[in-house]
């Protein structure tokens, strides 16, 4: 009698087990990076709270680039239409949503790269109305931001003042804004995929590159170019976005937990980019013989003051809604300089 109770006990668990594992959900997160990024490593974590917080009930399935095809439009779309409920929008997502390319302004962040990811996910700046109904207007929710670390210059010759950059070819995403920057500082961009990227810098089909340190060493980018410089002037920001439709369907158990997560990340993702950042450029300098070049201040000025019109041609492109926002960006970088100055 007693062994049979063990089983029916055994058996009883057993499809409470199945019928959990049946009613749990899947929510697919989509990278614009490969494995071993600073957005794979954000993206592992945040899998491990949302599955652990919900004791099961919401796995995390991770699809890296190249999963889901290698045009980055193809990813927007994907979560647009909900066939990924959630994933990360850079530079590319500009064409899709044309009020997000806020993030490529150069000269515009704090220094401090912690107080940055503090004020975009901030409530101020990611709830605020017009921040919202850019991304709404178009099918998707702004979750958070995940600055990735300063975007750093490669090219086969120093790079110190504008007259350096004059006619470089140097490779940016296909934003608009980014290519009125780089024309600002009187280079000629060029738009290249990510995955052909390596061969045309190997082949002289562009002459520089802009990426955080880490994708620099990740995509070996570092190895077919002589200077790496470090100019400050703009971290890269992936936006943390969700299918629309899938967020407004979670319950409310589920908007709270994912609110808990996303707070947790905001000092795990920037530990976790600090931490990638500083150990790709180890193994770069360890690896190679590239030339590093730390512009000083008066050297950032002359490209800060041609970065700064370009907040108008934001304005521009991108109508009220940019406006609002980049005022709002803007009026919470005031505050936090003002708190640390007290």
């Amino acid at each position: 009698m007693q062994l049979r109770n063990i089983v029916i006990g055994v058996t009883a668990m057993g499809l409470v087990g199945v019928a959990s594992s049946a009613f749990a959900e899947t929510w697919r997160f989509g990278l614009e990076e490969t494995e071993g990024s600073v957005q794979y490593g954000y993206a592992e974590e945040f899998k491990k709270l949302i599955e652990e917080k919900s004791d099961g009930d919401v796995t995390v399935q991770l699809l890296p680039y190249g999963t889901w095809g290698s045009n980055y439009s193809a990813l927007y779309d994907a979560i647009q239409n909900g066939a990924i409920q959630i994933g990360f929008g850079s530079g590319f997502l500009g064409g899709t949503v044309p009020e997000s390319q806020l993030m490529s302004l150069n000269f515009v962040m704090p220094n401090d790269q912690l107080e940055t990811a503090k004020i975009l996910n901030s409530d101020a700046f990611l709830k605020s109305d017009p921040w919202q109904q850019s991304f709404r207007k178009r099918g998707l929710v702004p979750l958070g931001a995940l600055p990735e670390g300063y975007q750093v210059w490669t090219a086969n010759k120093e790079i110190r003042t504008p007259e350096d950059m004059k006619g470089l070819q140097i490779r940016v995403m296909d934003n608009s804004l980014l290519r009125a920057t780089y024309e600002a500082y009187g280079a000629a961009p060029i738009t290249i995929a990510y995955g052909e990227l390596y061969s045309a810098l190997q082949q002289g089909q562009a002459e520089g590159n802009i990426q955080p340190v880490f994708a620099h060493e990740n995509m070996g980018f570092y190895e077919v170019q002589d200077y790496m410089i470090f100019a400050d002037q703009s971290q890269f920001v992936a936006n943390l976005i969700g299918n629309q439709d899938w967020y407004e369907g979670l319950s409310d158990e589920q908007h709270k937990m994912l609110d808990s997560v996303l707070g947790e990340m905001v000092q795990k993702g920037h530990d976790i980019q600090t931490q990638f950042n500083s150990e790709r450029l180890d193994t770069i300098k360890e690896k190679s013989d590239i030339k590093i070049i730390h512009l000083n201040e008066q050297e950032r000025d002359a490209f800060r003051k041609l970065a700064k019109p370009v907040r108008q041609t934001y304005i521009d492109m991108v109508g009220e809604r940019g406006k609002e926002s980049l005022n709002i960006l803007l009026d919470q970088i005031d505050k936090a300089d003002s708190k640390k100055s007290q």
